[in-house]
């Protein structure tokens, strides 16, 4: 009885874990056309919804763009990319959405954000599923994630745990 109650309480553990990590998005910025000057960032951006947990991805060519993380809405508007939070310039750089509220993107290459090579995004709390579809193309890995939902996780935590129920009798 001792065995079936410890696996009960790992299913239990197990299975939130995943559900956790199988909720958050990965929003791929800009969709197949990554952090690039020929995607309309806002376009793209209003048909997503962010939320805390959720993640962005900027793909880029490291040699030709980079990502910073404005201040506020004024550097925002105006492209001031001297008063920036964060810089980043790997090329498939992944920036966790850890709080609600609003955050300001901009390319920090000379002229780019001018030419509109910048992301205003508001992440929200809450737990209904982020809007996917619209975040990439079916290849990419938010597709991928989205094919594996949170009911198949939760199917490889049931097995997992009759497999160590199995090892706890014998």
């Amino acid at each position: 009885m001792e065995a079936l109650l410890k696996s009960l309480f790992m299913f239990v553990i197990v299975t939130l874990m995943i559900q956790k990590n199988a909720m958050a998005a990965q929003h791929v910025v800009g969709g197949s056309q990554g952090w690039d000057e020929s995607t309309d960032f806002n376009s793209w951006a209003s048909g997503q919804t962010f939320k805390v947990g959720d993640t962005l991805v900027f793909r880029y060519n490291p040699g030709l763009h980079s990502v910073v993380e404005l201040e506020g809405e004024s550097a925002y508007k105006s492209c001031d990319i001297s008063s920036t939070v964060n810089s980043l310039s790997g090329g498939n750089d992944v920036v966790k959405l850890n709080k609600p509220g609003t955050r300001y993107f901009a390319c920090g290459t000379a002229g780019h954000c001018d030419q509109g090579m910048k992301l205003k995004i508001t992440t929200v709390t809450g737990s209904a599923p982020s809007n996917q579809a619209a975040s990439s193309t079916p290849s990419s890995s938010s597709a991928v994630s989205l094919g594996f939902s949170s009911a198949f996780f939760t199917f490889i935590a049931a097995i997992l745990t009759v497999l160590m129920s199995l090892v706890f009798l014998l």
